[in-house]
């Protein structure tokens, strides 16, 4: 700036000189070799020149200098995340089917009900089940009862062999056919399979029912919650299991805590991805299958890190990654120095710097794209 009010002055001066008579006129005391007349327009032009100079010193002309915002960088954790989306899921939701065809003679439950594993939910009519039982419990007892008194006197060394064996058989034969009976006979109550909630009921008492689509009743548990997502295999060996993971449920407004449960052992070839689980806590059952989370699983870690806002790192036209550092800083201002760096992972908008930037550094974090090095820094 100086050297520019110093050159338009002297061309103000200049102009002025080709105003004069033609004999001041530098270019013909050139011409006419007038050594006195040049130094004497030498000297004359100097000591405008010094009058400028003196000047300026006096107004204080500042050098350039720009308002910036700055960071001391200390040694920190960082941790990069694999972000990926996935679906929350239980796999304790199921369609309560009958066993046993027939008339719904009884229904106990209705939605929104909270059932233990194995409480009767309904029963199906047993189509004369019960009066077969009645019958075979009957020929059990005459065959016991046979078969008691063919022992005591097989004991007694009374009797046959084959009248023992016979009627052996005969009971046997009696008592199965009741344990039968029994079982189809259980197959007509139908109980909860787990603990849960009764989402919906389908059917009514009085109608006739039988395995479908639809089933009688949708239980479920919301107690073993988990999301399970396909992750990208280059990431095999990353995931562990008990490896802690974030769980942000936009739906919600909450981040739960979750691990991982299960890491599958067979990549999909369609799109190069593995399965995991990863188990997510419900303690205010809030949580739903089918919900949509966002996943943020640690896949690095560094301990002793140096890390600036991404937003601050710069590239010049040889591709070469840089940031502007404070120098000669006094706690309110210093000069812009450019600092080449060698840029690592960035996660949450600041990146790992691995080399060029050390702990207690000043970084320039607002202001960093309108200064340049050696400009004067205020913050």
């Amino acid at each position: 700036m100086k050297k520019i009010i110093i050159l338009s002055v002297l061309s103000i001066v200049l102009l002025s000189c080709s105003n004069t008579a033609k004999t001041d006129n530098i270019d013909d005391l050139i011409s006419a070799k007038n050594v006195k007349a040049l130094n004497e327009k030498k000297t004359a032009l100097q000591a405008d020149i010094a009058k400028i100079e003196s000047a300026l010193a006096t107004l204080d002309v500042k050098k350039e200098e720009a308002l910036v915002s700055v960071l001391t960088l200390k040694d920190t954790i960082f941790n990069h995340y694999l972000d990926i989306q996935g679906n929350v899921n239980t796999k304790e939701n199921i369609l309560v089917q009958p066993e046993f065809s027939g008339t719904l003679t009884s229904l106990t439950v209705k939605a929104g009900d909270r059932v233990s594993r194995g409480q009767i939910l309904g029963r199906v009519d047993d189509g004369g089940l019960s009066q077969q039982l009645a019958s075979a419990q009957n020929q059990y007892s005459l065959a016991k009862t046979t078969f008691e008194r063919q022992k005591n006197l097989w004991d007694k060394k009374i009797g046959s062999e084959i009248q023992y064996l016979q009627a052996q058989t005969q009971m046997v034969s009696a008592q199965k056919a009741v344990a039968q009976i029994n079982a189809q006979l259980a197959r007509t109550v139908i109980r909860a399979p787990f603990s849960g909630t009764i989402d919906e009921v389908f059917a009514e008492k009085g109608q006739v029912v039988a395995p479908s689509a639809t089933g009688l009743m949708r239980i479920v548990n919301l107690g073993n919650m988990y999301v399970s997502t396909s992750v990208p295999e280059t990431y095999i060996g990353k995931l562990r299991l008990g490896d802690q993971v974030d769980v942000y449920l936009s739906s919600l407004g909450k981040t739960y805590k979750g691990k991982v449960r299960q890491v599958g052992s067979y990549i999909n070839p369609n799109n190069r991805t593995f399965g995991i689980e990863v188990s997510v806590p419900n303690p205010e059952n809030l949580l739903r299958p089918n919900q949509v989370a966002k996943l943020k699983i640690t896949d690095y870690t560094s301990k002793n890190a140096i890390v600036v806002p991404t937003g601050v790192i710069q590239e010049d036209g040889k591709g070469d990654q840089y940031v502007y550092v404070v120098e000669g800083s006094n706690g309110k201002t210093g000069t812009a120095k450019k600092v080449v760096v060698k840029v690592g992972k960035s996660s949450d908008n600041v990146t790992e710097i691995l080399s060029g930037l050390s702990a207690n550094d000043i970084i320039v974090t607002e202001g960093a794209n309108t200064i340049s090095e050696g400009m004067k820094l205020n913050f």
